[in-house]
């Protein structure tokens, strides 16, 4: 590919994973700090980044980016990421409906295992399925911490909520989510840009935020 060939794949796409290995030298640094510049530049942004660092994205959260992979790349970030043998990945490649997702959970448990070990993993697994079923286990979901000034007034608005924590870049972003009836809150759709919150919506100190059908996030006081 030429340069403007490169440069026009970049704009045309939103969402990049940048990898190195697992103990990477100058070059490969700078190589990879040279691109997120680069993309910063077509107006991309860092909003939904994922780190290898717990304390940056937690265990769970690195769990759940690799359980929402799209449907077509699941079996080539299995290929590519995870150490599982070719002969039982080869036997995914047919899989669909509930399948894909068993394969989606098995991307997710494999490289959160490879970089945070078993139990984190096991504890990313459960979490999840524990959400998905209904059971609402918020013990190892992301969370995010308000302080006083957050609640400006004593409330805070659900666009300003979800840029502070980290669900959405932009309250541009998070406007076209909530009208697109993509946000709930306290398990209930919220429609109205306008909404706000306040101490009293907390249920012993915590709100659960759930972003489109699968990232849910615990916000407290």
């Amino acid at each position: 590919m030429t340069v403007s060939e490169v440069a026009a794949y970049l704009r045309a796409h939103d969402k990049y994973l940048i990898l190195t290995h697992r103990r990477p030298d100058g070059d490969t640094l700078g190589c990879a700090a040279a691109l997120c510049a680069m993309l910063r530049q077509m107006g991309k942004t860092a909003g939904n980044a994922v780190w290898l660092d717990p304390n940056k994205t937690s265990p769970f959260e690195f769990y759940q980016y690799w359980r929402n992979v799209g449907d077509a790349d699941v079996l080539k970030c299995i290929r590519m990421l995870t150490f599982l043998p070719l002969e039982q990945i080869d036997q995914m490649a047919d899989w669909e409906g509930a399948k894909l997702n068993e394969a989606k959970d098995i991307l997710a448990y494999e490289l959160t295992k490879l970089v945070h070990g078993d139990e984190e993993a096991d504890k990313a697994r459960q979490a999840s399925k524990a959400l998905f079923s209904g059971a609402g286990d918020a013990a190892h979901m992301p969370t995010t911490e308000l302080t006083n000034d957050d609640l400006g007034g004593g409330q805070i608005n659900i666009l300003n909520l979800m840029v502070r924590c980290g669900l959405c870049a932009s309250k541009g972003e998070a406007r076209r989510l909530v009208q697109q009836g993509g946000v709930s809150a306290v398990e209930e759709k919220v429609t109205d840009i306008g909404k706000t919150f306040s101490e009293t919506d907390f249920s012993e100190g915590q709100l659960i935020l759930k972003k489109g059908k699968k990232v849910f996030h615990k916000v407290t006081l």
